[in-house]
């Protein structure tokens, strides 16, 4: 392990090397995220998910960049270029943009200008010019007349090209221009002429100006993108450029001479021609860099806040994806998810078969002793769900709309055809609107997260970084709650620590050959899964009712052992411990630190052992929109509506008011005060009053406010 590394990334986490040490030896070891987090607190300190991904990622980042140093050394040792001055710069830079810097004047480039100047012998007389002796330049260059270098002219545009060149590769020079871009960078963007009608939808930014330091992520994609389609021009340079090249001359240029007078002019060129596309193409590069971060932070906390909804549990559920020409696709699940039963019944116009439809759905509730119904929440949701609220039914019902969002990308993919082959998409849309009401985050691992509605401009990002970010929040999150060994589906345990989707493959494999798992050790007996994937799995996979007490716990099977002897020394056994609270509460746990447990691990352990197997998740709750309200022609501005937040991004929060379209409260609509991430104060699925503050029918678009409602 390079240590230059890690003290890096200590300085630049603010954690200690000891703790960043000891993170990069779990994960070599092939340790996960999850893992590490939970179970090895005193190695690192008790590092976070978070911290523990950072460390991750600078280290890829600052081994990368090693390999540039060496790639970059190598090249500049071939051309007999390297001094022992040059290679310590080299070695010791930390920052891409200044490494980059040093490599420029050695980098294998196309034949240029200056290039060009030089084969023809001017390189003396850019050398001289950058002398700045008192002599007229005109009569020095006449020296360098030739054929092909037809007069005093051609020969100081030649020197000239030499000298913008050789601006443009000195470090200092490229640091002042990148400061005058860091510290009045202005970002533009103009509407190409003749694109008006293909560019409606960016309208916002046919004249727009803005310090680049001070543009939204949301804003600057927008602009990216619509330059990338060619219907905006996008630009970035200093705010004042004629004081960014007073800066270089007052390095360049140390006398009044008419020599002078020709530097500055090379000066001008080289950051014309070369310095300003340059480090604009940089920071444009940064911006862009710095927007995905944005936006992919945005995601992935919506994302987490989706798949840690609350869920209804092992309840008897009845699934109805609703429509109306086509009917409503009604299907009845067990308490574990498994399907009973599919119908379809035709409440609606234009088929409008109210009784026989209420009829069905009843005997349906009855004969199936359905405890609750899920509602998707697109065509046809609100009229659906008066219907369904508005029977009897022979026992307390609960009625819930839930989000549909990706439910048609699931129905079509292939792990709906192969759980349900025999059933189309409609059938197998039902069961994922089901299924989500009872336990959103098994059903929703199945479905691509950029396909649930929760991101910003997500088509716009660096789609490697946006993929391997979601994948990582959802295997914290499935970890977080732990699973059911022995009811998960293979798309659920492909997340848990450790595992990938061969073997979760075959754990499903080994549980319809073998019957249900009677404990968690059982698991060594699968195919190619081996201790160490044992090791990282275990703690995360629950077994109600198994054979040992623990096995339903977060306790990993490494501290059996301790917990066994805390019973022992009470002289009594687990199950005693796990429900007496006095029992625990007489355990002196200080007692038990050793080498490798230390406090952290052993409050973890006492936590698990008052609440055994819970669930962090909070519990379902029903949502019920304004009566009045069906459609976006029912919705008058100065309305009080009672609604759900559905999406949140940097800009502001989505709200659900009970009909198609999504209302947008802006960030500066969210509370009184000043906010400044609306994620601060707003969570995805939570219940808002929300103020109509107007309402764009012809592009269907309401805009609502959470202040003073």
């Amino acid at each position: 392990m390079d240590q230059d590394i890690s003290i890096r990334i200590s300085k630049n986490l603010s954690i200690t090397e000891k703790s960043v040490v000891h993170c990069l030896q779990l994960l070599d070891e092939g340790a996960t995220i999850p893992f590490i987090s939970r179970y090895r607190k005193e190695r690192t300190g008790g590092l976070d998910e978070v911290q523990i991904a950072s460390i991750a990622e600078l280290y890829t980042a600052y081994t990368e960049l090693n390999k540039r140093k060496k790639t970059i050394l190598e090249t500049i040792q071939t051309q007999n270029a390297l001094t022992a001055e040059l290679e310590d710069r080299i070695r010791t830079c930390w920052i891409p943009s200044e490494l980059e810097d040093l490599y420029l004047p050695y980098k294998p480039k196309r034949k240029t200008r200056a290039d060009q100047a030089k084969a023809l012998g001017l390189e003396p007389l850019a050398g001289w010019l950058m002398k700045q002796y008192p002599e007229d330049p005109f009569l020095r260059a006449e020296r360098f007349c030739t054929e092909e270098v037809g007069d005093a002219e051609a020969a100081l545009k030649g020197a000239r090209d030499i000298i913008a060149e050789w601006v443009n590769e000195t470090p200092r020079a490229r640091d002042i221009v990148r400061k005058h871009f860091r510290r009045s960078g202005l970002l533009s963007a103009k509407l190409v002429k003749g694109k008006e009608s293909e560019a409606a939808v960016y309208s916002d930014y046919f004249d727009f100006k803005q310090l680049l330091s001070k543009c939204s992520s949301h804003r600057f994609l927008a602009i990216n993108r619509a330059n990338s389609e060619g219907l905006l021009k996008m630009d970035i340079r200093p705010e004042k450029e004629e004081d960014c090249i007073l800066d270089l001359n007052r390095v360049f240029i140390r006398t009044n001479h008419a020599s002078a007078i020709q530097v500055e002019q090379a000066i001008k060129d080289a950051y014309k021609r070369l310095m300003k596309p340059s480090i604009e193409t940089e920071f444009a590069a940064e911006a862009k860099q710095r927007a995905d971060d944005e936006a992919i932070r945005v995601f992935v906390s919506n994302l987490k806040q989706l798949l840690l909804a609350a869920p209804l549990g092992e309840k008897r559920v009845l699934g109805i994806d609703p429509g109306y020409r086509t009917g409503c696709k009604v299907v009845c699940l067990d308490a574990q998810g498994k399907m009973l039963h599919n119908e379809t019944i035709y409440p609606h116009a234009p088929q409008k078969e109210y009784k026989q439809a209420a009829k069905k759905l009843t005997s349906l509730v009855e004969a199936y002793k359905i405890e609750a119904i899920a509602i998707g929440n697109g065509t046809a949701s609100r009229e659906t769900e008066q219907f369904v609220t508005g029977l009897r039914y022979d026992h307390a019902i609960q009625v819930f709309v839930v989000s549909e969002n990706g439910a048609s990308i699931y129905s079509a993919s292939k792990i709906a055809r192969d759980e349900f082959p025999q059933y189309d998409v409609t059938v197998r849309g039902a069961i994922s609107i089901g299924r989500r009401l009872m336990d959103p985050l098994a059903e929703l691992v199945k479905i691509d997260p950029k396909s649930l509605g929760v991101g910003q401009y997500q088509h716009d990002v660096d789609a490697d970084k946006l993929q391997k970010s979601l994948d990582q929040t959802v295997e914290l999150c499935v970890n977080q709650v732990g699973v059911n060994l022995n009811t998960a589906s293979p798309y659920l345990l492909r997340y848990v620590s450790g595992m990938n989707a061969g073997l979760a493959q075959r754990v499903v494999d080994y549980r319809n050959e073998n019957g249900p798992f009677a404990t968690r050790s059982e698991l060594l007996n699968v195919s190619r899964l081996g201790a160490k994937t044992f090791e990282q799995a275990a703690g995360f996979l629950r077994i109600p009712n198994g054979t040992h007490p623990l096995d339903h716990t977060a306790v990993h099977p490494e501290r059996y052992a301790l917990v066994e002897k805390m019973a022992a020394d009470r002289s009594c056994s687990i199950t005693d411990l796990l429900s007496d609270a006095a029992l625990r509460a007489s355990i002196p746990i200080e007692t038990y630190v050793n080498d490798e447990v230390g406090l952290p691990t052993l409050r973890d352990i006492m936590s698990e052992l008052e609440k055994p197997g819970r669930d962090p998740r909070k519990q379902v709750a029903v949502i019920e929109f304004d009566a009045r309200i069906r459609s976006i022609d029912d919705v008058q501005t100065g309305m009080i509506l009672d609604g759900i937040v559905t999406n949140i991004t940097a800009f502001g929060c989505f709200v659900d008011i009970g009909v198609k379209e999504n209302g947008l409260v802006h960030i500066s609509e969210i509370a009184n005060e000043f906010v400044k991430n609306p994620a601060d104060k707003v969570r995805l699925h939570q219940p808002v009053k929300v103020k109509v503050l107007e309402v764009d029918r012809s592009r269907k678009r309401i805009q609502l406010s959470m202040k003073d409602v």
